[in-house]
């Protein structure tokens, strides 16, 4: 073994992690897959707030101005060069197309810059990574959950980068949900942390909404009907002039959405065999579901696995986890990598 290969080897692999396939711009430093040196998330929730959700134009502007910034800051609190990167790993879909190319364009700089090989790193893939970090001893197979604003997801985990989507979303995404509902009760973006927060002052059996099904796949979610009929309900008080108790709607709508999460989980739990099942995705934030969740899964018998709120919501971390796996495969990528808003997992 020759001196760099020791000092290689002393040092691990370490990977800069770079995400913009949204509203934040991040950057982190990961060691081996699991270990976090730095994990930097600038987000942009209060430019877009007045707008009532993000504006991919004035998302791609801020992470243009931010990128730079993030990355050497990353950089510096993980006490690393740039040069002592083994491989950068960034989000090239799915996403917002103008903020994915941000990141992406900027990466590919880097590598052409330095030599350091390049990986492209499936979002929702990094969502599931995540667990990696804060559960070292987790490794595949297991199920998993991916409940966000754009996506809602049962997969199986065969084995590191290798899953089956047994379940999807028909509409509405679970966050994509909570963010309509509480836009129309008037609690106003983002509707995940708001609804989570109010719920705890009410009643969850206050009103009666729908659970839909999916007759022809059991483990496919519907979320659409369910926004409707909050909607509904909102319109028969109006009409009837009767008042709307905001924490009670939200608490009765964020049990509907837990209780399908749940049920099509642990069926799919009990039909496959696993022994460890695992959240990942904004959503997954979520102190109802994960509440729901460590109850269903002691019912079950079966370990549970949840990442920190830091790291439900994008981060760089997340896709360093998934992004060193990929490495380990052998994946890499050439300077023709683009953005892929509408990357499916898998691909």
């Amino acid at each position: 073994m020759n001196m760099l290969e020791k000092m290689n080897e002393e040092k691990g692999v370490l990977i800069l992690a770079i995400e913009s396939s949204c509203d934040e711009t991040a950057a982190a430093v990961i060691r081996d897959g699991r270990e976090v040196l730095s994990n930097i998330i600038y987000s942009q929730i209060e430019l877009h707030t007045v707008y009532g959700g993000v504006v991919p134009e004035i998302a791609s502007r801020k992470h243009i101005e931010k990128i730079n910034q993030v990355v050497q800051t990353a950089l510096e609190q993980a006490g690393q060069k740039l040069t002592d990167m083994s491989v950068i790993a960034v989000t090239y879909g799915p996403g917002l197309v103008g903020p994915l190319l941000i990141g992406v364009s900027f990466a590919k700089a880097l590598s052409f810059a330095t030599g350091i090989p390049l990986v492209g790193v499936h979002h929702i893939e990094g969502h599931i990574s995540a667990n990696y970090i804060e559960h070292k001893e987790l490794e595949p197979p297991f199920a998993c959950l991916v409940a966000s604003g754009g996506h809602s997801h049962l997969v199986v985990v065969k084995d590191y980068g290798e899953y089956e989507v047994i379940g999807r979303t028909r509409d509405d995404a679970a966050g994509e949900a909570f963010d309509k509902v509480a836009r129309a009760i008037g609690l106003g973006y983002p509707g995940g942390p708001k609804i989570d927060k109010i719920s705890k002052e009410g009643n969850p059996d206050a009103i009666h909404f729908p659970r839909a099904k999916v007759v022809e796949s059991m483990y496919d979610f519907s979320f659409s009907g369910l926004k409707s009929a909050v909607l509904n309900y909102l319109n028969g008080c109006q009409m009837k002039g009767e008042k709307v108790n905001q924490a009670d709607v939200a608490a009765s709508f964020q049990r509907a959405v837990v209780d399908v999460l749940v049920e099509h989980s642990m069926a799919a739990v009990r039909e496959y065999g696993f022994t460890k099942f695992a959240i990942a995705g904004g959503v997954a934030s979520n102190s109802s579901l994960r509440e729901a969740f460590v109850e269903a899964c002691k019912k079950e018998g079966i370990e549970f696995y949840d990442p920190s709120p830091v790291f439900c919501t994008d981060n760089a971390a997340m896709i360093g986890a998934a992004g060193y796996y990929e490495y380990q495969k052998g994946v890499r990528h050439g300077y023709d990598l683009n953005a892929v808003p509408n990357l499916k997992l898998g691909e």
